[in-house]
């Protein structure tokens, strides 16, 4: 009889044992562990993050960071991080947590257009990817890389296509760059490549003349009228005159760094370089920006005409006054002086 009352004994410790494993593994492995309201949280991890780095931004989002850390601990996640995008739903367990950020690494969108030069986009990709712009410039100037590709250090800067694009957050520098070499090797499909061997241009000339147009004129609906006034000159042996190429060469000297040219002068058409279109003929040894799609097509369909010349409008902002004959255009070009000495500007 007492035998009995021990194995009972025994065997209610092992079901009270058991319950309460039952109910450990429960709470730390299965029971919701979301203290957030929206449908989702994300955290981002970097690839020199340790997992105090991870538990401070969990910390917020949880009920418990105590069990997390336990089951963390014992799936043996706070030694074996892995980088990236992840994203913790609402209701989520520490199990389903864990198994989230350890493999779900989620892509994000990233964006860019309208970049002055490699520098400054590097800049603006730093701040959307997990890499700083000093590696990104290295990856994108890599002189085997360039060569290697096709480019020089003048016509790097159009291998990169604006337009938004999925990434992983922890891409490298190198990934970076080798992917928007395939990008830009998939935008020059069979259909652009035929439309710029029939003008005669290449590809880096296209881009260089792309990125004039778009310097010139924001507005898709006239930038090829603007590519078919620079077309007429390159087949006339004409220089290419165009005023952005000077405001590029004269940002290039220390006396116009950090300043804003508003107005071209005739001193600026001076400057020694091969960006000064006034003084060389031909197009300019690169790109002057990086020029939206819409400047592209706009030099692979450049519009057929007799222009020769085209002056801003003093009356049709950010639009232009196209002219056949040289009188005609300087009409519209000191309508358009006027209208800036009238707002004071002067420089």
């Amino acid at each position: 009889m007492y035998i009995k009352k021990i194995l009972w004994a025994i065997a209610i410790i092992g079901l009270l044992v058991a319950a309460y494993f039952g109910y450990y593994v429960y709470n730390a492995m299965l029971s919701p562990n979301t203290s957030f309201n929206n449908d989702e949280a994300y955290i981002f991890v970097s690839k020199n993050d340790a997992y105090k780095d991870v538990r401070m931004q969990l910390e917020p989002l949880l009920k418990d960071i105590e069990g997390f850390d336990a089951l963390a601990e014992r799936k043996k996640y706070t030694s074996n991080l892995k980088a990236g995008k992840f994203v913790i739903k609402k209701g989520m367990s520490n199990n389903d947590i864990i198994n989230s950020i350890r493999s779900n690494n989620v892509p994000i969108k990233i964006a860019f257009n309208n970049q002055e030069s490699l520098e400054k986009l590097a800049g603006r990709i730093s701040n959307q990817i997990d890499t700083d712009s000093t590696a990104l410039i290295q990856a994108m100037t890599d002189t085997s890389f360039l060569e290697e590709n096709g480019f020089s250090n003048e016509t790097a800067l159009g291998m990169y296509v604006p337009n938004s694009y999925e990434f992983f957050w922890n891409t490298s520098a190198e990934g970076f760059r080798d992917r928007m070499l395939k990008e830009y090797n998939r935008f020059w499909n069979d259909n652009r490549k035929a439309k710029a061997k029939t003008i005669g241009l290449s590809q880096d000339e296209i881009m260089a003349l792309a990125s004039i147009v778009h310097e010139e004129s924001k507005q898709a609906s006239e930038q090829p009228r603007i590519a078919g006034v620079y077309m007429n000159r390159l087949r006339i042996g004409m220089p290419l005159q165009a005023d952005p190429t000077l405001k590029f060469a004269a940002y290039k000297l220390p006396e116009y760094k950090n300043t804003i040219i508003k107005r071209v002068l005739n001193k600026h058409k001076d400057i020694e370089s091969p960006y000064n279109t006034y003084m060389n003929a031909g197009l300019p040894p690169g790109l002057i920006a990086m020029p939206d799609i819409s400047a592209i097509n706009a030099v692979l369909n450049y519009e057929k005409h007799n222009y020769l010349y085209f002056a801003a409008n003093a009356k049709k902002l950010g639009f232009h006054k196209f002219a056949k004959t040289l009188s005609q255009h300087n009409v519209n070009a000191r309508e358009y002086q006027r209208y800036l000495s009238s707002q004071g500007i002067n420089k």
